[in-house]
């Protein structure tokens, strides 16, 4: 009887000492923070979870798509003023434009006048890079004698890497010559480098001057260059007429149309702006 009275009281003991630490345990995870408190998932759990979140979150796009282009587009509001999106600008050119690089004037021969010659040969025909090799896209404004061009489009890297070196050299290989032929007879066309806005992986900036005759009266044709790389795509910007160009506007170009392609990039649609479409 001693005996089971020992074990019996031994067993009572036991149990109030278990129920006892279980009690302080539970106050003690209470007290602590949330964070201290979570519990951490098995590996399997934290995987599956991971996988989850992933595919839920669309993945960027580095291919330019067709709709992308046109979303990249400028409009109207983007470059404010009283500049009015028109309709058919791929009809655009210039007949100051036309005509053939004298090439006696380059001490350095055929290669620098050939240079020149593909400069205002891509300012009439509008492909300052090439041909694009994707998706491309393109809008057009004008505001009294002055237009802007815009374009987004996806080229092949090294033809664009080639096509972005070759505008960094002209103001030096066609800093000034002659352009003869066509309707305005001989003219002076000057290609002088100018500073844009820090957007996207690369960019050039050019002002082209072309100075010669109209119906016998002298006129002067300016002409704003922005090419804007991100990734293998780019922006292409003329702006200008024989009012001159606006370098405002071409800057406010150069921001507002490298944030919409990097958004489309991104897999995102930019917000749409209203535009005046005449």
């Amino acid at each position: 009887m001693a005996t089971g009275t020992l074990l019996a009281t031994a067993a009572c003991a036991g149990g109030d000492d278990g129920t006892s630490a279980e009690s302080e345990t539970a106050a003690a995870v209470a007290e602590r923070p949330l964070a201290a408190r979570t519990t951490t998932p098995s590996p399997s759990v934290s995987a599956s979870a991971a996988s989850g979140s992933a595919s839920a979150t669309p993945s960027p796009s580095a291919t330019l798509s067709e709709t992308g282009a046109r979303n990249a587009l400028i409009t109207a509001a983007d470059i404010e003023d009283d500049w009015v999106q028109v309709k058919n600008p791929q009809s655009w050119s210039d007949k100051l434009l036309i005509g053939q690089v004298d090439a006696a004037q380059f001490v350095t021969g055929k290669t620098d006048a050939a240079d020149c010659q593909r400069l205002v040969d891509a300012l009439y025909d509008e492909t300052l890079l090439g041909s694009p090799s994707g998706a491309s896209a393109l809008n057009g404004f004008q505001e009294g004698d002055s237009r802007l061009l815009y374009q987004v489009a996806a080229y092949q890297k090294a033809t664009l890497d080639k096509s972005m070196d070759w505008l960094g050299k002209l103001p030096e290989t066609c800093d000034q010559f002659t352009l003869t032929g066509g309707d305005g007879g001989d003219r002076t066309v000057q290609v002088v480098e100018t500073s844009l806005p820090k957007e996207g992986d690369a960019r050039q900036g050019l002002t082209v001057t072309v100075k010669g005759t109209s119906n016998g009266d002298p006129v002067t044709l300016t002409l704003d260059v922005a090419v804007v790389r991100v990734g293998d795509d780019a922006i292409t910007i003329t702006n200008g007429g024989l009012d001159g160009a606006d370098e405002d506007t071409t800057k406010t170009a150069v921001e507002q149309g490298t944030k919409r392609l990097k958004e489309v990039l991104a897999g995102r649609t930019p917000t749409p702006t209203p535009s005046n479409l005449d």
